[in-house]
């Protein structure tokens, strides 16, 4: 529609000028009404080109400016080459809407008027006098009066129906502009408010992604171009939260939060915490000291982190997190069932196996590492001072299952699990084991049924042990008995099969043990480190 207005009004425009100005073969009278009609042409083309201007230019902003521009562009005023405000907006509609009608009439009034004195022969007739001027032809009847009417001016009938047209006109473009100026100027505020207030929902709901267009250069693009600074300041800092967070749950592990009741590491104050019953499990690499001996500092601490590199992760998938590493020990907790310790410890040695593939192609020998598991109740809490905080796990179950760990070396076994745990399986048939020894260790007053966990150990090793295994039983059974003579019967034989079982070993040198020197009353079958 608008664009109808402005090409109607530059044919008209263009006639106009090809008559006044290239056709000239015309009276003068027709001549003066073309050149009234030429200016009234000219002034309606420029008022029609400024609302074809005002019309395109909202609907680019408002429309079809995301189609023109990067979406990085959008976020900010890029056509901020002149300020436009919503108060200048506010002036041009006052003076479309005001001034124009006013404006129209003072211009058709300046190019119809006449001059009364260029017409003597009206002055001197009172009839003519009367009918120009009309009821105040009683105040004109002196020659003053006459003198001061030649002064003033009038319009032909013809003009005042032009006038009245363009008046009329000028006032219907006026309401015509102000609707639409009133439509444009609610859009360029109420359709931007509405889009960044969604927006802004958005980003509340935690889309930190979701920036506003800037459709304008007035007040509310500058609120719009500072959501979006905000808004990609609130995303950069977030971001950073968040990586500060992961690296806080690599020192301080998620599920130790949620134990504690806490949804972040922020919340967590001295004193904290909960009592639980969980499955540790400590493992080791045997020998270390003497391995660390050969190497740097910084080859120990590359050996380590390689090793540990591969651990940790075993232990993740299998729903257990890491309490703490001590040196080369790693200590884990695993909440949820024993199963979960058991099946880390057996992928522990299977990925053993592959670490020391690796390192022996660099020229390391391979390492082996002992692990022991027990299943009992815990504190788990913060501890510390107020400048210096950390998780820990306090129980007798930690120092017991360290114990079973080092019993590893003793009895050969990679992995050794107490009763306990053994009882705390849903289903011990899916797992190879055997029943190893009743000990006590150091710092328990109670005695503690050990088994050896077969799984994970190479095929040879868990082939033969499985064997062997109901004459191993027998034998043990024969040691527990004070049958030392027959359990070291059994124990040769079983050694014969299999000369590498360390236990058996060990049983066989506390029958010698026992058959030369002796044992007190007080020997209940328990061994006592």
């Amino acid at each position: 529609m608008p664009g109808f207005f402005f090409l109607y009004h530059a044919d008209c425009f263009r006639l106009y000028s090809f008559i006044l100005f290239i056709k000239s073969d015309f009276q003068v009278s027709t001549q003066k009404f073309y050149e009234q009609f030429f200016f009234i042409t000219l002034v309606s083309s420029l008022l029609t080109l400024l609302f074809v201007y005002y019309w395109q230019k909202h609907r680019v902003h408002i429309k079809y400016i995301e189609h023109i521009f990067s979406k990085d562009e959008l976020r900010k005023r890029i056509l901020n080459l002149k300020e436009s405000r919503i108060r200048n907006r506010l002036w041009v509609s006052s003076a479309m809407t005001t001034m124009l009608p006013l404006t129209i009439v003072v211009f058709y009034l300046f190019i119809s008027v006449t001059a009364i004195k260029e017409m003597e022969d009206i002055i001197s007739n009172p009839d003519k006098v009367e009918v120009l001027i009309g009821n105040y032809n009683m105040y004109l009847s002196d020659d003053n009066s006459l003198e001061f009417l030649s002064e003033l001016f009038y319009v032909n009938a013809f003009d005042s129906l032009l006038m009245f047209g363009g008046i009329f006109t000028g006032v219907f473009i006026a309401l015509i502009y102000l609707l639409f100026f009133v439509r444009w100027t609610t859009q360029d505020i109420v359709y931007p408010v509405r889009e960044l207030l969604e927006n802004m929902q958005r980003t509340g709901q935690g889309e930190m992604d979701s920036y506003s267009i800037v459709r304008t250069n007035d007040e509310i693009g500058e609120l719009t171009e500072g959501y979006n600074v905000m808004t990609q300041k609130l995303k950069e800092y977030i971001v950073s939260i968040s990586m500060i967070n992961e690296a806080n749950a690599r020192f301080v592990p998620r599920q130790f939060l949620e134990f504690l009741g806490k949804d972040s590491i922020a919340e967590i104050r001295l004193g904290d915490q909960v009592q639980k019953e969980m499955t540790i499990l400590f493992s080791d690499i045997r020998d270390f000291t003497s391995i660390s001996e050969n190497m740097t500092p910084k080859e120990n601490f590359n050996f380590l982190n390689n090793y540990l590199g591969y651990m940790e992760p075993v232990i993740r998938v299998n729903n257990g997190f890491i309490d703490k590493f001590v040196g080369d020990s790693i200590m884990a907790l695993f909440p949820e069932n024993a199963e979960d310790a058991i099946n880390a410890a057996i992928e522990m040695k299977i990925k053993l196996q592959e670490f020391n593939h690796i390192i022996s192609q660099f020229g390391q020998n391979p390492i082996t590492i002992g692990t022991g598991i027990h299943t009992g109740m815990l504190m788990l809490g913060v501890v510390g001072g107020e400048g210096r905080m950390d998780g820990t796990v306090i129980a007798d179950a930690v120092n017991l299952t360290s114990r079973l760990e080092g019993l590893t070396k003793i009895y050969g076994a990679s992995i050794i699990m107490s009763e306990d745990t053994l009882i705390n399986i849903s289903d011990p048939t899916n797992y190879n084991y055997r029943f190893l020894d009743i000990v006590q260790v150091k710092g328990k007053k109670k005695a503690v049924y050990i088994f050896e966990v077969l799984d994970g150990e190479h095929e040879d090793i868990k082939n033969l042990k499985t064997k062997t295994k109901p004459e191993f039983s027998k034998a043990v059974q024969s040691y527990k008995d004070k049958k030392f003579n027959v359990a070291l019967d059994l124990f040769k034989s079983i050694q014969q099969i299999n000369p590498n079982d360390q236990a058996v070993t060990t049983y066989m040198d506390r029958c010698k043990k026992f058959i030369e020197k002796g044992y007190g009353d007080e020997w209940d079958g328990i061994e006592k480190f």
